[in-house]
């Protein structure tokens, strides 16, 4: 229908039989706050009238405006297109057609661009390598070639009114020429795209499992948060204050927070270590509470052993006095100077131990289980050292009486080590290795002045004693050395 007083001429919005719609599917409109993306598909602003007028349409139809692209035909002029057959219409048909093939590219480069763009998304979004950053960069560089292929098509398409009534033969030649031109390349530029996304496997696959990891990671460190906090509840109801263990889970407050804000504000990597820390910590925190009832046990029970050990080596103490009076009634000072300071040594070791105990009873009272427990070693530590120092005396005492009474055994003991070392020492040889026979012929002659020693009117049988302990330690590290060297052998 043509306007009166010579006005611009009205297109029927309705499709007429002739008129050639584009095949391809307009794509659903996107939500009204998508901002566009660096390297999105996107006609150019340079659009011809009827274009701009198809555009139009389509907007109050609410169908996107990219599909103006792809809808050429529906807005042919409805009834008021004279059609001319021959030549012309030939042209214009396969310049139509050219321009359908191009739509079709370009809507399947965006869809793959748009697919692809999310796999980059998932990369980037836990990958920071170098092949990560690479792939970045190849992909910006490949939306620049899909920006520049899409203006060239969108540029084709501007170029002529395939619609017009007075379309010429040789326009419509040059539009199916240019529209050619421009699919190829958005095919070219599409199957370059398929390339790059094939190399992506690697890179999007682990990618893919460490987003797979994030949710149970975080859901982990949650409920092992749960799990201590319902200890230490549990703990708290039965009286004990664990003060400690409550405030390192107050301290795990804040990577909760974090948790919560989750991967896209702190990074995937980073969540994942930190679900992995936190969840760590809480089930310390859990075992820790849930054994404190029988650590309280145990601190408890260590309390009354050491107090009744202390008080046995009280006891104790006070009996080295009479073993030391014998010692120094029947046998020369060498044998027991070095014991004189043990009763007074004791008694002070014990003091000190029972004052440990108290203040290790008052950690416990108070709930102050570690310094209890060192409190508790150091008492352990007092009585061990008062024990041995005790029990010296009266060993002292039992070996002396013994070599006193028959040094006899004490000396075939130590030639007995001495032979034993000697026919190792000879085995396989004809001649002893001097490394093995000069400390074994030292121990013979110390042995034998350590006898020798035991002549005379008081003799020194704690010398004696020392003597030949040192000769069996002398043999026995040379029969270590002799089966050191022939285990190396073989």
């Amino acid at each position: 229908m043509n306007t009166t007083q010579g006005g611009p001429q009205e297109r029927d919005v309705t499709a007429t039989p002739a008129a050639r719609a584009t095949p391809a599917t307009p794509r659903q409109p996107h939500s009204p706050d998508r901002r566009p993306r660096p390297g999105r598909l996107r006609p150019s602003r340079a659009t011809s009238p009827t274009a701009a007028a198809a555009r139009d349409v389509l907007t109050l139809l609410g169908l996107p405006v990219l599909a103006a692209l792809a809808l050429p035909a529906a807005f042919a002029g409805g009834g008021t297109r004279r059609w001319f057959g021959g030549r012309s219409e030939s042209h214009r048909a396969e310049a139509q057609a050219a321009k359908d093939a191009a739509a079709a590219a370009f809507y399947e480069l965006d869809t793959a661009q748009r697919d692809l763009r999310i796999s980059m998304e998932t990369i980037t979004a836990v990958d920071d390598s170098p092949a990560a950053r690479r792939a970045v960069a190849d992909f910006e560089a490949l939306g620049r070639r899909i920006d520049e292929a899409s203006r060239r098509y969108i540029q084709a398409v501007d170029a002529q009114d395939l619609d017009r009534d007075d379309l010429e033969a040789a326009a419509a030649a040059r539009a199916r020429t240019d529209l050619v031109a421009a699919k190829d390349e958005l095919g070219g530029v599409k199957r370059e795209l398929d390339r790059f996304a094939d190399g992506l496997g690697p890179l999007l696959g682990k990618a893919e499992t460490q987003l797979a990891r994030l949710a149970p990671a975080v859901e982990r460190a949650r409920q092992a948060l749960l799990a201590a906090s319902n200890a230490l509840d549990a703990v708290r109801a039965s009286g004990l204050g664990a003060d400690d263990l409550a405030a390192r889970l107050a301290a795990l407050s804040p990577e909760l927070t974090r948790l919560n804000q989750g991967a896209g504000q702190h990074g995937v990597q980073q969540t994942l270590d930190r679900a992995e820390r936190v969840a760590r910590e809480a089930e310390a925190i859990r075992t820790e509470a849930e054994r404190l009832p029988e650590k309280a046990a145990e601190i408890d029970h260590r309390l009354v052993s050491l107090r009744t050990r202390a008080q046995a080596l009280t006891t104790r103490a006070g009996q080295v006095e009479p073993v030391l009076s014998e010692l120094r009634r029947r046998f020369t000072a060498a044998c027991w100077q070095d014991l004189q300071h043990v009763p007074e040594q004791a008694a002070q070791n014990v003091r000190q131990a029972e004052s440990r105990l108290k203040e290790a009873q008052a950690a416990r009272d108070a709930q102050r289980w570690p310094d209890a427990t060192a409190l508790l070693s150091t008492v352990r530590a007092l009585l061990n050292t008062t024990d041995e120092a005790v029990s010296a005396a009266g060993n002292r005492l039992a070996r002396l009486n013994a070599v006193q009474k028959d040094p006899r055994g004490e000396i075939d003991k130590t030639r007995f080590a001495i032979r034993d070392a000697q026919r190792l020492a000879m085995t396989g040889r004809t001649t002893p290795d001097p490394r093995h026979a000069r400390p074994l012929d030292d121990a013979v002659a110390r042995l034998d002045r350590a006898v020798d020693g035991l002549t005379g009117r008081h003799p020194d049988y704690w010398h004696f004693l020392t003597e030949t302990e040192a000769v069996r330690g002398t043999a026995a590290r040379v029969v270590a050395l002799i089966r050191e060297e022939r285990g190396a052998g073989h």
